[in-house]
Protein backbone atom coordinates (compact mmCIF):
# COMPACT_ATOMS: atom_id res chain seq x y z
CA UNK A 1 0.00 0.00 0.00
CA UNK A 2 2.81 2.55 0.73
CA UNK A 3 3.39 2.95 -3.24
CA UNK A 4 0.10 4.04 -4.09
CA UNK A 5 -0.20 6.40 -0.83
CA UNK A 6 3.21 8.05 -2.11
CA UNK A 7 1.98 8.35 -6.36
CA UNK A 8 -1.37 10.19 -4.41
CA UNK A 9 0.85 12.90 -2.42
CA UNK A 10 2.84 13.20 -5.33
CA UNK A 11 0.21 13.98 -7.91
CA UNK A 12 -1.67 15.99 -4.88
CA UNK A 13 1.52 17.98 -4.71
CA UNK A 14 1.61 17.90 -8.50
CA UNK A 15 -1.82 19.67 -9.02
CA UNK A 16 -1.63 22.17 -6.10
CA UNK A 17 1.54 23.64 -7.41
CA UNK A 18 0.25 23.77 -11.24
CA UNK A 19 -0.44 26.96 -12.49
CA UNK A 20 -3.89 27.85 -13.13
CA UNK A 21 -5.38 28.70 -16.29
CA UNK A 22 -5.75 32.08 -16.44
CA UNK A 23 -9.18 33.79 -18.12
CA UNK A 24 -9.64 36.49 -20.34
CA UNK A 25 -11.98 37.78 -22.73
CA UNK A 26 -12.04 40.30 -25.55
CA UNK A 27 -13.85 43.10 -23.66
CA UNK A 28 -14.18 45.19 -26.03
CA UNK A 29 -12.40 47.64 -29.16
CA UNK A 30 -11.66 51.20 -29.60
CA UNK A 31 -11.90 52.20 -33.16
CA UNK A 32 -8.50 54.49 -34.67
CA UNK A 33 -7.65 55.53 -37.79
CA UNK A 34 -6.99 54.42 -40.70
CA UNK A 35 -3.07 52.73 -41.56
CA UNK A 36 -0.58 49.97 -40.94
CA UNK A 37 0.44 49.57 -37.57
CA UNK A 38 3.53 48.24 -35.63
CA UNK A 39 4.76 48.08 -31.88
CA UNK A 40 2.53 49.46 -29.35
CA UNK A 41 3.50 50.31 -25.18
CA UNK A 42 1.32 51.45 -22.16
CA UNK A 43 3.00 54.22 -20.32
CA UNK A 44 4.23 53.28 -16.74
CA UNK A 45 1.04 55.25 -15.34
CA UNK A 46 -1.11 53.08 -17.07
CA UNK A 47 -2.87 56.14 -18.35
CA UNK A 48 -2.12 56.29 -22.24
CA UNK A 49 -1.25 53.32 -24.86
CA UNK A 50 0.73 54.27 -27.78
CA UNK A 51 0.83 52.37 -31.24
CA UNK A 52 3.42 53.47 -33.78
CA UNK A 53 1.71 53.68 -36.78
CA UNK A 54 2.47 54.77 -40.79
CA UNK A 55 2.90 58.36 -40.48
CA UNK A 56 2.15 58.70 -37.00
CA UNK A 57 1.51 57.61 -33.10
CA UNK A 58 -1.66 56.87 -32.53
CA UNK A 59 -2.84 58.29 -28.75
CA UNK A 60 -5.37 56.56 -26.63
CA UNK A 61 -6.38 58.16 -23.38
CA UNK A 62 -7.50 54.61 -21.45
CA UNK A 63 -9.63 56.77 -18.84
CA UNK A 64 -12.03 58.33 -21.32
CA UNK A 65 -11.03 56.24 -24.51
CA UNK A 66 -10.28 59.84 -26.69
CA UNK A 67 -7.80 58.54 -29.64
CA UNK A 68 -5.51 61.37 -31.16
CA UNK A 69 -2.48 61.29 -33.72
CA UNK A 70 0.59 62.58 -32.71
CA UNK A 71 4.14 63.45 -34.21
CA UNK A 72 4.98 63.36 -37.95
CA UNK A 73 6.93 60.01 -38.81
CA UNK A 74 7.59 57.77 -41.87
CA UNK A 75 6.87 53.91 -41.52
CA UNK A 76 6.54 54.19 -37.34
CA UNK A 77 7.76 50.48 -35.73
CA UNK A 78 8.57 51.08 -32.29
CA UNK A 79 7.35 53.51 -29.93
CA UNK A 80 8.60 53.83 -26.46
CA UNK A 81 7.49 56.03 -23.51
CA UNK A 82 10.03 57.65 -21.56
CA UNK A 83 9.24 58.16 -17.86
CA UNK A 84 9.41 62.23 -18.07
CA UNK A 85 6.42 62.35 -21.23
CA UNK A 86 8.51 62.27 -24.19
CA UNK A 87 8.52 59.17 -26.49
CA UNK A 88 11.12 57.69 -28.40
CA UNK A 89 9.59 56.45 -32.34
CA UNK A 90 11.77 55.07 -34.75
CA UNK A 91 10.84 55.99 -38.22
CA UNK A 92 11.58 53.30 -40.51
CA UNK A 93 11.73 54.83 -44.45
CA UNK A 94 13.76 57.40 -43.79
CA UNK A 95 16.65 55.87 -41.25
CA UNK A 96 15.90 57.94 -38.38
CA UNK A 97 14.47 58.13 -34.73
CA UNK A 98 12.28 60.96 -33.29
CA UNK A 99 11.53 61.98 -30.22
CA UNK A 100 8.68 63.84 -29.34
CA UNK A 101 6.40 65.47 -26.96
CA UNK A 102 3.94 62.35 -25.58
CA UNK A 103 1.36 65.67 -24.77
CA UNK A 104 1.30 67.24 -27.97
CA UNK A 105 3.36 65.45 -30.12
CA UNK A 106 5.82 67.97 -31.40
CA UNK A 107 9.04 66.98 -32.13
CA UNK A 108 12.05 67.69 -29.42
CA UNK A 109 14.92 65.94 -31.61
CA UNK A 110 15.54 64.12 -34.68
CA UNK A 111 18.78 61.27 -35.08
CA UNK A 112 20.10 59.63 -37.91
CA UNK A 113 20.05 56.03 -37.70
CA UNK A 114 21.37 52.71 -39.92
CA UNK A 115 18.84 51.57 -42.21
CA UNK A 116 15.29 50.66 -41.61
CA UNK A 117 15.31 51.61 -37.84
CA UNK A 118 12.83 48.95 -36.95
CA UNK A 119 12.33 47.82 -32.53
CA UNK A 120 13.62 49.95 -30.04
CA UNK A 121 14.21 49.50 -26.40
CA UNK A 122 15.01 51.28 -23.51
CA UNK A 123 17.05 50.14 -20.35
CA UNK A 124 15.03 49.95 -16.53
CA UNK A 125 15.57 53.35 -15.76
CA UNK A 126 15.02 54.74 -19.43
CA UNK A 127 18.64 56.44 -19.14
CA UNK A 128 19.46 54.51 -22.70
CA UNK A 129 17.84 53.60 -26.28
CA UNK A 130 18.87 51.20 -28.05
CA UNK A 131 18.08 51.25 -31.99
CA UNK A 132 18.01 47.87 -33.76
CA UNK A 133 18.53 49.21 -37.34
CA UNK A 134 17.14 45.83 -39.61
CA UNK A 135 18.36 46.52 -43.34
CA UNK A 136 21.99 47.89 -41.98
CA UNK A 137 22.12 44.96 -39.31
CA UNK A 138 23.25 47.38 -36.59
CA UNK A 139 22.61 49.03 -33.37
CA UNK A 140 22.52 52.44 -32.62
CA UNK A 141 22.83 53.58 -28.41
CA UNK A 142 21.12 56.96 -27.48
CA UNK A 143 21.86 58.76 -24.74
CA UNK A 144 18.02 59.54 -24.06
CA UNK A 145 18.75 63.02 -21.64
CA UNK A 146 20.57 64.66 -24.30
CA UNK A 147 18.81 63.01 -27.11
CA UNK A 148 22.08 62.17 -28.96
CA UNK A 149 23.47 59.09 -30.47
CA UNK A 150 26.53 57.23 -28.86
CA UNK A 151 27.15 54.52 -30.47
CA UNK A 152 26.50 52.56 -33.47
CA UNK A 153 27.08 48.51 -33.09
CA UNK A 154 28.09 46.00 -35.61
CA UNK A 155 25.96 42.78 -35.31
CA UNK A 156 24.08 41.55 -38.14
CA UNK A 157 21.13 42.03 -40.57
CA UNK A 158 17.48 40.91 -40.00
CA UNK A 159 17.62 42.40 -36.52
CA UNK A 160 14.30 42.27 -35.13
CA UNK A 161 13.18 42.80 -31.33
CA UNK A 162 15.15 42.66 -28.36
CA UNK A 163 15.50 42.80 -24.58
CA UNK A 164 18.07 43.51 -22.07
CA UNK A 165 19.61 42.85 -18.84
CA UNK A 166 21.94 45.12 -17.23
CA UNK A 167 24.82 45.37 -20.37
CA UNK A 168 23.88 42.41 -22.15
CA UNK A 169 21.70 43.03 -25.30
CA UNK A 170 19.72 40.43 -26.65
CA UNK A 171 18.32 40.65 -30.52
CA UNK A 172 16.32 38.06 -32.54
CA UNK A 173 17.92 37.41 -35.62
CA UNK A 174 14.64 36.61 -37.84
CA UNK A 175 16.42 35.34 -41.16
CA UNK A 176 19.47 33.02 -38.83
CA UNK A 177 17.16 31.84 -36.55
CA UNK A 178 19.03 32.74 -33.13
CA UNK A 179 19.04 35.60 -30.90
CA UNK A 180 22.25 37.75 -30.82
CA UNK A 181 23.87 38.75 -27.82
CA UNK A 182 25.51 42.01 -27.66
CA UNK A 183 28.37 43.64 -24.65
CA UNK A 184 26.94 47.53 -25.16
CA UNK A 185 29.60 47.92 -22.52
CA UNK A 186 32.33 47.22 -24.92
CA UNK A 187 30.19 48.33 -27.83
CA UNK A 188 31.05 44.57 -29.57
CA UNK A 189 28.77 41.35 -30.58
CA UNK A 190 29.15 38.11 -28.90
CA UNK A 191 28.31 34.46 -29.81
CA UNK A 192 24.41 34.30 -30.54
CA UNK A 193 22.18 31.68 -28.81
CA UNK A 194 21.09 28.91 -31.82
CA UNK A 195 17.21 28.60 -31.95
CA UNK A 196 16.42 25.06 -33.20
CA UNK A 197 13.15 24.43 -33.76
CA UNK A 198 12.82 28.14 -34.05
CA UNK A 199 11.81 29.32 -37.98
CA UNK A 200 11.56 33.25 -38.21
CA UNK A 201 11.84 34.91 -34.11
CA UNK A 202 10.54 38.42 -34.21
CA UNK A 203 8.92 39.32 -30.60
CA UNK A 204 11.30 38.68 -27.97
CA UNK A 205 10.94 39.51 -23.88
CA UNK A 206 13.11 38.68 -21.05
CA UNK A 207 11.56 37.38 -17.62
CA UNK A 208 13.98 38.62 -15.72
CA UNK A 209 12.51 36.86 -11.90
CA UNK A 210 13.58 33.69 -13.56
CA UNK A 211 16.51 34.44 -15.92
CA UNK A 212 15.25 33.31 -19.08
CA UNK A 213 14.43 34.68 -22.70
CA UNK A 214 11.27 33.72 -24.64
CA UNK A 215 11.00 34.46 -28.24
CA UNK A 216 7.95 34.36 -30.94
CA UNK A 217 8.35 32.39 -33.60
CA UNK A 218 6.53 32.33 -37.22
CA UNK A 219 6.40 28.33 -37.87
CA UNK A 220 3.96 27.88 -34.29
CA UNK A 221 6.75 28.18 -31.34
CA UNK A 222 7.55 30.03 -28.52
CA UNK A 223 11.20 28.96 -27.97
CA UNK A 224 12.31 29.21 -24.18
CA UNK A 225 16.15 30.33 -23.60
CA UNK A 226 18.17 29.38 -20.27
CA UNK A 227 19.28 33.49 -20.60
CA UNK A 228 22.77 32.38 -18.08
CA UNK A 229 23.45 29.59 -19.80
CA UNK A 230 22.63 30.95 -23.26
CA UNK A 231 20.94 27.89 -24.73
CA UNK A 232 17.70 26.74 -25.57
CA UNK A 233 15.61 24.90 -23.16
CA UNK A 234 12.50 24.18 -24.75
CA UNK A 235 9.81 24.70 -27.60
CA UNK A 236 6.07 25.67 -26.58
CA UNK A 237 3.03 25.11 -29.03
CA UNK A 238 1.58 28.78 -30.18
CA UNK A 239 -0.27 30.25 -33.10
CA UNK A 240 0.98 31.26 -36.26
CA UNK A 241 2.34 34.71 -37.10
CA UNK A 242 3.03 36.52 -33.79
CA UNK A 243 5.24 39.23 -33.88
CA UNK A 244 5.48 40.31 -30.29
CA UNK A 245 5.87 38.89 -26.46
CA UNK A 246 3.76 40.94 -23.85
CA UNK A 247 5.21 40.18 -20.44
CA UNK A 248 3.30 41.04 -17.27
CA UNK A 249 5.72 39.96 -14.44
CA UNK A 250 3.34 41.03 -11.58
CA UNK A 251 1.11 38.40 -12.78
CA UNK A 252 4.33 35.42 -13.82
CA UNK A 253 2.10 35.48 -17.57
CA UNK A 254 3.52 36.04 -21.05
CA UNK A 255 0.90 37.06 -23.85
CA UNK A 256 2.03 36.46 -27.38
CA UNK A 257 -0.61 37.22 -30.00
CA UNK A 258 -1.13 35.52 -33.02
CA UNK A 259 -1.71 37.10 -36.12
CA UNK A 260 -2.24 34.24 -38.66
CA UNK A 261 -4.19 32.30 -36.39
CA UNK A 262 -6.40 34.91 -34.98
CA UNK A 263 -5.66 33.70 -30.88
CA UNK A 264 -3.49 35.38 -28.28
CA UNK A 265 -1.96 32.43 -26.41
CA UNK A 266 -0.93 32.76 -22.63
CA UNK A 267 2.07 31.51 -21.16
CA UNK A 268 2.98 30.95 -17.20
CA UNK A 269 5.97 31.95 -16.21
CA UNK A 270 6.71 29.79 -12.99
CA UNK A 271 10.00 28.33 -11.33
CA UNK A 272 9.23 25.40 -13.26
CA UNK A 273 8.85 24.68 -17.00
CA UNK A 274 6.88 27.72 -19.41
CA UNK A 275 3.57 26.16 -20.48
CA UNK A 276 0.58 27.23 -22.29
CA UNK A 277 -2.55 27.83 -20.04
CA UNK A 278 -4.80 29.70 -22.05
CA UNK A 279 -5.53 31.12 -25.75
CA UNK A 280 -8.53 33.79 -26.42
CA UNK A 281 -9.84 34.17 -29.86
CA UNK A 282 -9.12 37.78 -31.17
CA UNK A 283 -8.47 38.10 -34.61
CA UNK A 284 -6.73 38.04 -37.87
CA UNK A 285 -3.74 40.59 -38.19
CA UNK A 286 -3.76 40.96 -34.16
CA UNK A 287 0.00 40.05 -33.81
CA UNK A 288 1.43 42.72 -31.67
CA UNK A 289 0.22 44.90 -28.54
CA UNK A 290 0.70 45.58 -24.99
CA UNK A 291 0.02 45.30 -21.58
CA UNK A 292 -1.24 47.41 -18.70
CA UNK A 293 0.35 45.88 -15.74
CA UNK A 294 -1.57 47.93 -13.08
CA UNK A 295 -5.43 46.11 -14.39
CA UNK A 296 -3.62 43.27 -16.17
CA UNK A 297 -5.49 44.32 -19.78
CA UNK A 298 -4.04 43.90 -22.95
CA UNK A 299 -4.81 45.72 -26.04
CA UNK A 300 -4.01 44.35 -29.65
CA UNK A 301 -4.02 46.23 -32.56
CA UNK A 302 -6.22 44.96 -35.65
CA UNK A 303 -8.33 45.39 -38.41
CA UNK A 304 -10.40 43.65 -41.10
CA UNK A 305 -8.59 42.25 -44.16
CA UNK A 306 -10.02 42.00 -47.54
CA UNK A 307 -9.77 38.30 -49.06
CA UNK A 308 -5.94 37.18 -50.00
CA UNK A 309 -5.04 38.08 -53.73
CA UNK A 310 -3.60 35.30 -56.02
CA UNK A 311 -1.02 34.56 -56.78
CA UNK A 312 1.20 36.36 -53.79
CA UNK A 313 -1.70 35.57 -51.27
CA UNK A 314 -1.68 38.98 -49.59
CA UNK A 315 -4.72 41.05 -48.20
CA UNK A 316 -4.87 44.56 -47.31
CA UNK A 317 -6.62 46.09 -44.82
CA UNK A 318 -10.74 47.23 -45.27
CA UNK A 319 -10.87 51.20 -45.38
CA UNK A 320 -12.36 52.27 -41.91
CA UNK A 321 -11.54 49.00 -39.58
CA UNK A 322 -8.62 49.78 -37.90
CA UNK A 323 -9.41 49.12 -34.43
CA UNK A 324 -7.24 48.11 -30.59
CA UNK A 325 -8.95 45.27 -29.02
CA UNK A 326 -9.59 45.04 -25.70
CA UNK A 327 -9.00 41.89 -23.49
CA UNK A 328 -9.36 41.86 -19.70
CA UNK A 329 -9.25 39.16 -17.02
CA UNK A 330 -12.48 38.01 -16.26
Amino acid sequence: MRAPVALLAILLCTAATAPAAPAYHVAESIAGPDGGWDYARVDASGRHLFVARGDAVTRIDLASGKVSSIGAIEHGHAVMPLPDGRLIVTSGTDGTVRFIDAADGHELAKLATGRKPDAAITDADGARAFVMNSDSGTVTQIDTATMRATRTIPVKQALEYAAIEGDRLYINNEDLNEIETVDVAKGVAGAPIALPGCEGPTGLALDAAHGRLISSCANGKAAIVDARARKLVGLVDIGRGPDAVILDAARNLAFIPCGKDGVLDILALGSGPVTRVGRVVTERGAKTGAVDTKTGTVYLPSARFTPPKQPDGRSAPVPGSFHILVVRPS
